[in-house]
């Protein structure tokens, strides 16, 4: 009930996403950027060169059930039901150390957040995909998320659907995004799992932003049968 009312409270004073968005969904009339991150040491890394990109996607009801800190529980729990949301695009090094906190940024503004929320439904996400990834290859938070929808729209993303016993095998999510993208291949999709349940699919590209093999691995063999958290 309490979940309910919650919801509902949200949805009573939710916004249209703009048509230019990515996709409508329910959003609260006024949002709060998250505070500006202060990176790990360990984890800064600017002068590793680029060697490829590749867009990381969450099954977000996994996201929700497990609740992860990324997610943001009203927007992206509650009043919406998402299945693969934008976890962000990241320039990946040539190994395995990757381009990451290039430099520091002040929060972002309301608007930006705003207009990227049905694509990637955390304000906190976004402000750290932005300083962790985008400033790695972006001069600002408005080109960096640009760029992301456009791979995004670029990518037919299939809705997964695990079926009664709420399973599938990597091979069957793989094939979905095949058998909808034209120049995706197996080898160009990290099927990521967690304990036994998916959590995302890495989609990898090349400098140019083409569909191309993942450099770090696809996840498991194809006939790993696979929880896969249903949508509500």
């Amino acid at each position: 009930m309490k979940t309910a009312i919650v919801v509902a409270a949200l949805l009573s004073i939710a916004g249209v996403a703009q048509a230019s968005d990515l996709k409508s969904c329910a959003l609260p009339t006024s949002v709060t950027p998250a505070p500006a991150e202060i990176p790990p040491p360990d984890e800064i890394h600017p002068d590793v060169p680029i060697a490829a990109y590749l867009l990381a996607l969450y099954w977000s009801p996994e996201s929700c059930r497990s609740a992860i800190p990324e997610s943001d529980k009203a927007i992206q729990c509650q009043a919406n039901s998402f299945g693969f949301t934008v976890h962000g695009l990241w320039p990946n090094g040539p190994d395995r150390v990757h381009p990451r906190y290039c430099r520091m940024s002040p929060p972002m503004s309301p608007a930006t957040v705003k207009a990227n929320l049905c694509m990637t439904p955390s304000p906190w996400l976004l402000q750290h995909e932005w300083q962790a990834h985008g400033t790695c290859a972006w001069d600002t938070p408005e080109a960096y998320f640009k760029k992301t929808r456009q791979v995004r729209e670029r990518l037919k993303v299939p809705d997964l659907d695990p079926g009664p016993d709420g399973t599938m095998t990597a091979g069957e999510i793989r094939q979905a995004f095949i058998s909808r993208n034209r120049g995706v291949a197996a080898e160009g999709l990290n099927v990521r799992v967690k304990q036994g349940r998916l959590t995302e699919v890495w989609v990898c590209m090349d400098l140019k932003f083409k569909w191309a093999a993942c450099r770090g691995g696809n996840g498991p063999a194809d006939a790993v049968v696979v929880t896969v958290t249903p949508k509500r």
